[in-house]
């Protein structure tokens, strides 16, 4: 019996007459052919049983990068650990169950201030990239000039067009608020790093609307959206609340980790939760030694998230360069916190 003659990259050349390099540029993704040449490169390799693209099976198999900030895996961060410890492990397997491998790379804060890609990007193939966005938007932007599948999880900087799976940050905030308002109070104060992260600033968002459908006044002095940095948080929002007088009836927080410190510095001035001011936090957390409050807040999706984060990305046949957004709307955790005496 024949051997099965071998298919090269010169086969496909010599099939679509065209030179073996544009075949090369085509199938490896890269600049330098038309999207027609592309298209008509892969079509033959398809037809004509060329590696991967011969392998029915292949396409389900492979590697994809998850990079993580070094800071969300500490686990004496443990505000970032506990938040992203689900989602890392989601994500890695929601990427299993599709059957492919996710390889977790630790991008460092020396990484990231200089810019450096880890070697895996160059060593080994992959069929793409899952990014954290907790990334400073110039290192995100480093790995965007790849020109690799790239879907970033849980946040976004909008000055890349990059397709991303995040919470519906703003449709929650406006929910959580909403119940504040539907319980009775009017006067709801805002506390969140706007400046930090797109997550918080969403929230602000959700906030400014859901005050502004039920005709009430947003009072500057109850509203902190500025901090330093996550680390200066617990100091700023005791700052922020020593001398205020008088408090409003409530106060929304852009995550759970605020609502448990705006809390704890409540509780010092001898106020009680919700007898004296009601709270709504954000992500569903639990926080041990914390004070104990029955916390209402809103639960982020992120089984859900993972889930479409891997579908996203697995769905690209290439670099996508527009801003496609996935919204996962997050779900009311009601518990007793935010109700009016």
């Amino acid at each position: 019996m024949a051997r099965k003659k071998k298919v090269s990259m010169q086969t496909i050349a010599d099939h679509l007459q065209i030179s073996k390099n544009a075949v090369s540029l085509a199938l490896l993704n890269k600049k330098g052919v038309s999207e027609e040449v592309r298209r008509r490169v892969i079509e033959a390799a398809k037809e004509l049983g060329y590696g991967r693209f011969g392998e029915p099976r292949l396409p389900e198999r492979g590697n994809i990068l998850v990079l993580v900030p070094e800071r969300v895996m500490d686990y004496e961060d443990n505000d970032h650990f506990q938040f992203f410890h689900d989602m890392i492990w989601g994500i890695e397997g929601s990427i299993r169950n599709r059957g492919l491998n996710a390889v977790l790379v630790r991008i460092t804060a020396d990484m990231e201030q200089r810019l450096e890609l880890p070697r895996h990007c160059a060593e080994i193939a992959y069929r793409g990239i899952v990014l954290f966005g907790a990334l400073k938007e110039a290192y995100v932007r480093r790995v965007w000039d790849l020109d690799v599948p790239l879907v970033m999880l849980d946040s976004y900087h909008r000055s890349l067009p990059c397709p991303a799976v995040v919470s519906a940050n703003v449709e929650g905030a406006y929910e959580a608020v909403s119940l504040l308002i539907a319980s009775g109070h009017q006067e709801i104060g805002f506390i969140g790093p706007v400046n930090l992260a797109s997550s918080h600033e969403e929230r602000w968002q959700g906030y400014w609307k859901a005050m502004f459908d039920h005709d009430l006044t947003i009072q500057r002095e109850y509203i902190l959206t500025h901090s330093g940095s996550y680390q200066d948080s617990e100091r700023e929002i005791y700052n922020f609340v020593k001398g205020m007088d008088p408090l409003p009836q409530a106060f929304f927080c852009g995550n759970d980790r605020i609502a448990y410190l705006l809390a704890k510095e409540l509780e010092q001035r001898g106020l009680k939760i919700p007898e004296d001011i009601a709270l709504v936090g954000f992500d569903d957390l639990q926080y041990k030694g914390s004070i104990d409050i029955a916390l209402t807040t809103m639960r982020v999706e992120k089984e859900r998230m993972c889930e479409a984060a891997a579908d996203l990305l697995l769905s690209l046949t290439e670099s996508l360069r527009e801003a496609v957004r996935i919204y996962v709307r997050p779900t009311l955790i009601s518990r007793t916190s935010h109700l009016k005496p």
